[in-house]
């Protein structure tokens, strides 16, 4: 929270709750694909208000022999969609219209839906780099259809931080880049608030609700005296989920997914060390021939011969490429969001199992 605060324009968002109706029900029309959409607004002394949305068009993908694969699948068109130039344009119409009807029209970032909290990828930080490089006013609103469904609205707001920007505009992702700029997994998205506002109309229409009766026929009092003895109480709901003691499956799917990610994480560990060893190699290759040639050199210059220059292993010997490590970090933040998901369904789960902890024990 301190960082966001330090390194954002604005310290919190506000998002309308007709805002929140709409990304909600765009994302668990198009679920399990990813939905996207613009988010309109206007930044109010630190508070950014987010006062209207409305979704990209879906593109519908031609498979071809020559590019099969991931990169065609409707879910990954989806998440591509904010920064592509068909979208753009009609992202652009889109809030001319809305600036005619005298309506928010200031574009304050996109919002997608994930799974399971399945958001950490490489598309998702080069969409919200296609809002912020051009407005450092803007977010990226991320629903999780997954565990909304569970009752409780999951609704977060990221940004990326200054540090990552700048390194990401140079594109080196490298060790002695990293070293040098000390970033890491956890500078490369800051969270911000998000606050849920409704409007005094609509608020005062939800008290002007009418509560449905206990039932179909209630007695009136007799006096002002027997209202203040036996005052009106809410009935009471009693509830036996919580004295389930089955595992969540979204616990389970949750661990699954951070299995998934810490085997790709180890993949991608092998891939650098498998570099760093073929680095090492053609180094002592080097080295060989540059020992030779100055052997080779202090042989001519005592036969008084021109000295043969020893700048050709740049010609004779190429260096592998550094492979990139944005990959493993955002590998590192997608673990680090699983284990955070992990913490919250254990904290339930334990419990309740230290609570017939003493049932389970064989006597």
């Amino acid at each position: 929270m301190v960082d966001a605060q330090r390194d954002a324009p604005f310290k919190s968002a506000q998002v309308e709750a007709l805002v929140v109706m709409k990304i909600v029900k765009h994302c668990s029309s198009t679920f399990p694909t990813t939905a996207t959409g613009s988010l309109v607004g206007m930044d109010n002394n630190g508070v950014l208000e987010i006062t209207n949305t409305f979704p990209f068009p879906t593109v519908d993908v031609v498979v071809t022999d020559n590019n099969q694969g991931h990169q065609n699948d409707p879910s990954s068109a989806a998440a591509a969609a904010p920064r592509a130039k068909a979208n753009i344009v009609y992202q652009n119409d889109m809030i001319r219209h809305l600036k005619e009807v005298n309506v928010d029209a200031n574009n304050v970032g996109w919002y997608t839906s994930a799974t399971m909290g399945n958001f950490v990828n490489l598309s998702f930080i080069e969409n919200q780099y296609h809002y912020q490089r051009d407005n450092a006013q803007t977010l990226a609103l991320v629903h999780d259809v997954s565990r909304s469904s569970q009752g409780s609205l999951s609704l977060r707001a990221f940004r990326l931080s200054s540090e990552f920007m700048a390194a990401f505009k140079e594109a080196k992702f490298t060790t002695e880049s990293l070293q040098k700029s000390k970033l890491t997994f956890k500078d490369i998205i800051i969270e911000v608030p998000v606050i849920v506002h409704n409007s005094h109309l609509l608020t005062s229409f939800v008290h002007q609700i009418p509560a449905a009766p206990e039932t179909p026929e209630i007695p009136l009092p007799a006096s002002l005296d027997e209202i203040k003895r036996d005052p009106a109480r809410l009935p009471a709901h009693p509830s036996f989920d919580v004295l389930d003691l089955s595992i969540d499956p979204f616990l389970e799917k949750t661990c699954d997914l951070l299995l998934d990610s810490i085997e790709a994480h180890y993949t991608d560990l092998n891939n650098h060390q498998y570099y760093q060893r073929q680095l090492t190699r053609e180094q002592f290759k080097i080295t060989q021939w540059q020992t030779k040639r100055k052997a080779e050199n202090a042989v001519r210059l005592a036969a008084k011969q021109t000295p043969l220059p020893e700048d050709e292993w740049q010609r004779l010997f190429k260096l592998p490429q550094e492979p990139s490590r944005l990959e493993g970090m955002l590998n590192a933040r997608q673990v680090e969001q699983y284990s955070k998901q992990v913490d919250g369904f254990t904290a339930t789960v334990t419990a309740k199992m230290f609570a017939v902890r003493g049932n389970l024990l064989p006597e």
